[in-house]
């Protein structure tokens, strides 16, 4: 435990409660920055120590932090906008794999920050121009359509009946919260989301490719990448 971190350490600084969201699901965490009256916490990640302890990689930009002090936090908005854009369309996305590709189609690992998603999802072949067109395609109209996004808390035996898809490798506890995206989509999610599908702009499939035997990788992004 160290006590008192000084202007250009690096350290991780733990408080009893923070507005940052900590790397889960394959959600990058939030950054942002720490102030108070003498001192500037810059913070480039944040992260789960434990279930609801959250640690945040900070560089102490001006000043000295010490055990007890006292901060305001401050979110970087851009950056949690940007990443909440790519977590709902690869939501989005999934569900076009499956309309486009099959029923096979089931994720395999995810990575969404700020500047765009990775998604590796079970697939035997290539997919070719025409499949990536036809993703992008479905995953557009519903951007187009303004649906509305809903999130909900519940017991996990009550989420099962509103058949949300559960993802490859995931732990659920006993309440588990549940992304809607109304008339498309149901899911199992932690992460920051947008509160219609108006709010992701546009998307387009960067690349495709194979990461392993049987399983395929899209990389995309959304707004104003």
């Amino acid at each position: 435990l160290v006590k008192v971190a000084e202007a250009g350490d690096e350290v991780v600084v733990v408080f009893d409660r923070t507005p940052f969201y900590a790397e889960s699901g394959g959600q990058m965490g939030d950054k942002g920055t720490f102030k108070n009256k003498t001192t500037i916490l810059k913070v480039d990640d944040t992260f789960k120590i434990k279930a609801d302890v959250f640690g945040h990689m900070c560089y102490v930009a001006e000043g000295e932090v010490k055990v007890g002090d006292l901060f305001s936090a401050q979110v970087d908005e851009e950056n949690r906008e940007a990443t909440a854009r790519n977590h709902s369309v690869t939501h989005l996305m999934h569900k076009a794999l499956r309309e486009v590709l099959g029923a096979h189609v089931q994720q395999r690992g995810s990575m969404v920050n700020g500047d765009r998603t990775r998604f590796d999802f079970v697939h035997t072949s290539p997919m070719t121009r025409e499949q990536i067109n036809e993703v992008e395609d479905i995953v557009n109209k519903e951007i187009l359509r303004n649906a509305p996004t809903q999130t909900r808390v519940m017991p996990i035996d009550e989420a099962k009946k509103t058949n949300a898809v559960l993802l490859f490798g995931e732990k659920y506890g006993d309440i588990v919260r549940v992304v809607d995206v109304e008339g498309f989509s149901t899911e199992f999610c932690g992460g920051t989301h947008v509160s219609n599908t108006a709010e992701l702009g546009c998307f387009k499939i960067l690349s495709e490719s194979s990461v392993a035997a049987g399983i395929r990788r899209i990389e995309g992004t959304t707004g104003y990448g």
